[in-house]
Formats: C-alpha cells, sequence, structure tokens
C-alpha cells in the first residue's frame, strides 16, 4: 500500500490509537460512517460537503461481516481494504477507520468528533451517537443528498 494512504488507513480504533496521528486535539474533527461499497458521486459529494464543516475528516468503515449483517450475504462487493484504499485516496479524506459492530457508538465515544454528518436519507433524532456528541458541544449535520445514487441501486436490489 502506499505510503499516503498507510498513513490514512486504520483497520480499528486500537491501531489509530497507536499511531502518531492521534490524538488530534488542535483541529475540528467531523465524523461520519458507512458501508461505502462502491463509491459514486453521491458518496463523494457527501464526503465533501462534511469536510467542509472542520479540519479533519475521519470515516468510520464497516467490517466485512458488517455490511452482511446490514445489506446481506451478497455484500460488500469490495472487501474492507479495497474499500478503505478508495476512501483514503480522497483529498478530502484524512483518516478511515474500521469499526466490526453494529453500529459506530463506540468509535464515536474514542473519537468524540466535533460534528457527525449522515446523508439526508437519516433523521437526526435517530443518529447513533447522538446524544453523546450533544454532551460535550458537538453538532450533527443532515447533508443534502445529491441525486438518488445508492450502491443498491447499482447493483439492482432495490
Amino acid at each position: 500500500m502506499h505510503k499516503a494512504l498507510q498513513q490514512k488507513i486504520y483497520p480499528s480504533r486500537e491501531e489509530l490509537s497507536k499511531s502518531r496521528y492521534w490524538p488530534i486535539s488542535d483541529k475540528k474533527v467531523v465524523f461520519t460512517n458507512g458501508c461505502f461499497d462502491l463509491l459514486h458521486a453521491g458518496h463523494v459529494d457527501y464526503l465533501m460537503r462534511s469536510k467542509d464543516l472542520g479540519d479533519v475528516l475521519m470515516v468510520g468503515l464497516n467490517s466485512d461481516s458488517s455490511v452482511r449483517n446490514l445489506k446481506g450475504s451478497r455484500r460488500p462487493v469490495q472487501n474492507w481494504t479495497s474499500r478503505a484504499i478508495v476512501l483514503g485516496a480522497l483529498q478530502c479524506v484524512d483518516i478511515v477507520v474500521g469499526f466490526g459492530e453494529a453500529t459506530p457508538l463506540e468509535l464515536i465515544r474514542f473519537l468524540r468528533p466535533a460534528v457527525i454528518t449522515k446523508g439526508g436519507d437519516y433523521v437526526a433524532d435517530e443518529m447513533v451517537g447522538r446524544r453523546f456528541v450533544q454532551s460535550y458541544g458537538g453538532t450533527i449535520e443532515i447533508l443534502p443528498m445529491y441525486g438518488s445514487h445508492s450502491t443498491s441501486g447499482l447493483l439492482g436490489d432495490s
């Protein structure tokens, strides 16, 4: 893996905690998460909008088993490493960190981001980590979706 990507991609919060890039104390951290199985224009627009809200964009990336549990046995199309490399190659993404739990709540507790973002198909009251982030003054942002792009749609699953 390219050296620049090695500095951006961490399979777990434990690996991130060992890196010289953690903790990030002097920057406004924005967090989002997802499967990002087949990266499409909607993902890219959403990630760029997320990055605009802070200094560092950290993306929580579902493990392969987590994606299967959420999306079914045909998914993910790409394994975790491949998805992480594609995300990490985007200029707007500063760090990719994996998680295997059903939700990113433990990762959010570890990262303590200033902002959590999700796409316009989410409702703020239902966002994982909302109460925790708001408890220390962080914010939740629901960002508009670009078009009707979806990985499930690309695969003919919806």
